[in-house]
C-alpha cells in the first residue's frame, strides 16, 4: 500500500503533532506511574507510555492500581497486551473512560510468558488477527489506536512481509506505527538479549516512512544519544527512548530541551520538583523506595553519581524514610562535585 492510497489518519493528526518527536518506551517493571511523573518533569513535551497491561487485567483487575496516573502525565498512552478482539475493545473503552490519550497494541514483546498467552511479538505471524484486534479497538472509542511492533520474528528477513503487516494494521484503523527496528527471536534468546543481540535495521523504518509519507512512524531501538536521535529524526516522525531514558534520565531532559528550545535545568532542580508528588504518595502509604528507585540514574556519569545512588538507595529502604533522604543524597553529590572542581 502506497502513501497515496493509505487510509487517512487526519482525525488524530493534531493530537500527535506535539509529542511524536520524542517518547519514552513502555518498559515492564519500570514505566509505572512514579517513573512517568519523573519523566514528565524531565520532558514536558514527550509522549509517555505505561507498562504493558493485559486487556483482561484491565477488565477484571484493580484499575486503581493498573491505570494509575496523574493529569501531569498526559499525553499518556496505555499499552495493551492481548489477542482477543472483544477483550481488547472492552479494555480500550475503559482506557478512554480513564482519560488515556492513546491505546497501543503490543506486537513486539518476545518473552515466553507473552508467547504462551498468544500476544506480543508472536502476533507478527498473525497479521489478520492483529488487524481484527486493531479494528475492534478503534471501533470501541475515539482514542487513537497505535501498534508497536518488531521487524519480524526469528529469521524473518522480508521487508515486504513487514510492510504488509503494517499496512494491515493501518487499514484496520491504526493511527501510528512504532517500529522497534530489530527482529524478535522467540526461541534461544531471553527478553534482555532480544533488546541487544538482533541487529538494528533502521533502514526498514526509513523506507516505511518514505513509501508511506502520510503514516506517522516512530523509531525505537538503540537510541541512546542526542546525536543519534536527531540523525534519525531526519527520516522518521519521532524517536522513542527506552533504557537510555531510564538509566540516564538526563539524556531525556536534554533531548526534550533541544527539541523545544527550553534551557537545560540542573539535575538537582529537576529532582526537587518531584518532591510534592513524592510526599503526596507517601501520605497515601507508598514507601519512598518504590518511587526513588526510578531516579537513581539522574547523576549517571557525573562526579558523585555513585555516592548519590548509594545514599539514596540505602536510605530509602530504612524504616521511616522520607524526603530528607533525597536531600542527603543531593548534599553528598554536591559536595563531591565541589571537591572535583577544586
Amino acid at each position: 500500500m502506497t502513501g497515496s492510497t493509505l487510509p487517512s489518519y487526519a482525525a488524530h493528526a493534531d493530537a500527535y503533532a506535539a509529542s511524536l518527536r520524542l517518547s519514552v518506551a513502555p518498559m515492564m517493571d519500570w514505566t509505572d506511574a512514579h517513573c512517568r511523573e519523573f519523566h514528565r518533569l524531565l520532558a514536558p513535551g514527550a509522549r509517555l507510555y505505561t507498562e504493558m497491561v493485559h486487556a483482561r487485567a484491565v477488565i477484571h483487575g484493580d484499575r486503581t492500581r493498573l491505570l494509575a496516573k496523574t493529569p501531569l502525565q498526559s499525553p499518556l498512552a496505555l499499552q495493551l497486551g492481548g489477542s482477543e478482539p472483544d477483550a481488547l475493545a472492552q479494555a480500550a473503552r475503559i482506557a478512554a473512560d480513564h482519560g488515556f490519550d492513546e491505546i497501543n497494541l503490543n506486537c513486539g514483546c518476545p518473552s515466553d510468558r507473552v508467547q504462551a498467552g498468544r500476544f506480543g511479538a508472536c502476533l507478527m505471524r498473525e497479521p489478520a488477527l492483529v488487524a481484527d484486534c486493531v479494528a475492534a479497538m478503534a471501533a470501541a472509542s475515539d482514542v487513537p489506536v497505535t501498534v508497536k511492533c518488531r521487524l519480524g520474528v526469528d529469521d524473518d528477513d522480508d521487508y515486504d512481509a513487514f510492510a504488509c503487516f503494517v499496512d494491515g494494521a493501518v487499514a484496520a484503523g491504526a493511527s501510528m506505527i512504532v517500529v522497534h527496528a530489530r527482529n524478535a527471536w522467540l526461541n534461544g534468546l531471553s527478553p534482555k538479549e532480544n533488546r541487544d543481540v538482533p541487529p538494528l535495521r533502521y533502514d526498514w523504518a526509513h523506507r516505511l516512512k518514505r513509501e508511506r509519507p502520510a503514516l506517522p512512524v516512530v523509531l525505537n531501538g538503540g537510541i541512546a544519544t542526542q546525536a543519534l536521535a536527531f540523525e534519525q529524526l531526519a527520516h522518521v516522525d519521532g524517536v522513542m527512548l527506552g533504557r537510555a531514558a531510564y538509566h540516564d534520565p538526563y539524556v531525556l531532559h536534554a533531548m526534550d530541551a533541544a527539541l523545544s528550545g527550553a534551557p537545560l535545568r540542573p539535575r538537582a532542580d529537576l529532582l526537587r520538583a518531584l518532591r510534592p508528588y513524592v510526599e503526596a504518595r507517601m501520605a497515601e502509604g507508598v514507601a519512598l523506595k518504590h518511587i526513588v528507585r526510578h531516579v537513581l540514574g539522574l547523576f549517571h556519569g557525573q562526579p558523585g553519581g555513585r555516592l548519590y545512588r548509594q545514599v539514596l538507595s540505602e536510605g530509602a529502604h530504612l524504616p521511616g524514610a522520607d524526603w530528607s533522604v533525597v536531600e542527603q543524597a543531593l548534599a553528598v553529590t554536591e559536595a563531591s562535585v565541589a571537591r572535583h572542581a577544586a
